[in-house]
């Protein structure tokens, strides 16, 4: 079922990079029609007037977590619960609940233990090698942008490029996994 998760954010990644989603799309040996099967699968489980809590949505399609661990955030005491994807192995799914089971996050987070990527010029931000909360602390202070739909993300930030000069950017992500960037200067 990982597989057809896979596919769900795959979908979503091709409207910013249709290459790259193809691409894995194959590597996945998934035709063009089960990644519309899988997202219509997904969407359907998501927006039914019966819908199952987000939690439970997400355990039908992935299984069981391969981690869950208390976190505190704030005041709130949260779980984070963690999936591998047979796309991304030095990456997790992250889904962080809330008290009574509130979703408050669902994004691509790095995996314990992996190595993040090293990010110190715009050079270094390529689509699909960081995720959201790697260039927030790589370029902090980053500032959050209201987003277009619930699984995509922005950030502005200031970074230098490979010859010190510093510009404004933006980055898009979806599903906190790097799409694009843009100057803002």
């Amino acid at each position: 079922m990982a597989r057809d998760f896979s596919l769900v954010l795959l979908r979503r990644m091709a409207d910013h990079n249709p290459e790259l989603a193809e691409d894995a799309r194959r590597r996945l040996g998934a035709s063009a029609t089960e990644m519309r099967e899988a997202n219509k699968r997904w969407q359907a489980m998501a927006r039914s007037p019966r819908s199952r809590p987000a939690v439970s949505r997400y355990r039908a399609m992935l299984g069981e977590p391969e981690s869950v661990e208390p976190r505190r955030v704030g005041d709130l005491e949260c779980e984070a619960m963690r999936w591998a994807l047979p796309l991304w192995p030095d990456l997790r799914f992250e889904l962080l609940t809330g008290p009574g089971g509130a979703v408050l996050t669902e994004w691509l987070v790095r995996a314990p233990g992996a190595p993040a990527p090293g990010l110190g010029t715009l050079e270094d931000l390529t689509p699909w090698s960081c995720t959201l909360e790697e260039v927030a602390r790589a370029f902090a202070p980053a500032r959050p942008v209201q987003s277009t739909a619930p699984t995509r993300q922005a950030l502005t930030f200031t970074a230098p490029d490979r010859d010190g000069v510093p510009h404004e950017m933006a980055a898009e992500f979806t599903w906190g996994l790097l799409q694009r960037t843009a100057l803002r200067d």
